[in-house]
């Protein structure tokens, strides 16, 4: 359709706060793990010009396809790999890269992902339920929908989505199963949940968080890729991770204060016994959101908070 292109292109949030928290100058080697339509890196490479390099790694080849279009004229400087991010340690040891200066990793959505037909993840597009980042995956939201019990339902979208009524949710989805569209899935919650007039978002909102964040395992995988992220990361080196919702900023909070902590014992122990040792200090105790000028031209920006790490020396 004409004008489409423009309509979902993906305007990255935080981007003078990326280039200054991550420090970047003439030179360097960077990775962005969740490079998507390559708004960051583009902003990275300009930034390290003329020979700064940018590792680009992303779960979805549609988004990476485009990325690797749009930076096409930097010069070999982009290095564009489909995989996901928690194993960038192998990523970059394939291209013979052992350390790097930075590493962004953007945990949110792209406009094109929620807009553009074909990803199933938001409930203001009818499509077939799927929410894959890589379509190689083997669990769509289809299978996870009409194949799980309704305690796991629950379970998902309770624990996943923080929603206070997720037994009721998961109830009404098994007696109306079986759900193959976003459309079908989003008018089931929303009957579920009934009409509130103070609801500022719609009801599936909560719901549709929790069945992507499970279908593509991203809890897990954020652990996994921090811990990765700040072994790849030279001495000085930083870590800026951005995301959106509570609990998967609740999660980096956690697991950045666990990396910068000299013990990691269990409270009540009368002595260190982890012999942990710190592997990262905090650069910023307080969250890093946008300016009220980005909201304004970006209002997907308003939920944006950036956390970020600097590597110790070993």
């Amino acid at each position: 359709m004409p004008g489409e292109e423009e309509t979902v292109f993906h305007q990255p949030v935080l981007v003078p706060e990326v280039l200054q928290q991550l420090r970047i100058g003439r030179g360097g080697v960077f990775v962005d793990g969740t490079v998507g339509e390559g708004g960051h890196a583009g902003a990275m490479l300009q930034a390290s010009t003329p020979d700064g390099r940018v590792l680009g790694i992303d779960r979805d080849p549609r988004s990476l396809a485009r990325a690797s279009a749009t930076l096409a004229g930097s010069g070999g400087r982009f290095m564009p790999a489909q995989g996901n991010y928690a194993d960038m340690e192998a990523i970059a040891a394939e291209r013979s890269i052992f350390a790097v200066d930075g590493v962004l990793l953007d945990l949110g959505l792209s406009s094109r992902q929620l807009e553009a037909p074909g990803y199933g993840f938001s409930f203001q597009v009818d499509e077939p339920l799927d929410m894959r980042f890589d379509p190689q995956s083997l669990l769509s939201a289809d299978e996870l929908v009409n194949t799980y019990s309704e305690q796991q339902l629950a379970d998902i979208i309770s624990e996943y989505g923080e929603e206070p009524r997720a037994r009721r949710i998961a109830q009404a989805m098994v007696r109306n199963r079986p759900i193959h569209s976003s459309g079908q899935l989003a008018r089931i919650v929303a009957g579920a949940l009934g009409a509130n007039k103070r609801r500022r978002t719609h009801p599936a909102t909560r719901t549709f968080q929790a069945l992507r964040i499970a279908v593509n395992d991203e809890l897990q995988h954020l652990d996994r890729g921090l811990g990765a992220a700040v072994r790849l990361l030279s001495a000085g080196g930083r870590l800026a991770v951005i995301s959106y919702h509570s609990l998967e900023d609740r999660t980096v909070k956690q697991i950045l204060a666990r990396e910068a902590s000299s013990c990691i014992c269990p409270p009540g122990l009368p002595v260190c016994v982890c012999g942990h040792e710190p592997s990262v200090k905090l650069v910023n105790r307080k969250i890093i959101r946008p300016l009220s000028e980005e909201i304004e031209s970006n209002p997907r920006s308003r939920s944006a908070r950036m956390r970020v790490a600097e590597r110790l020396a070993p």
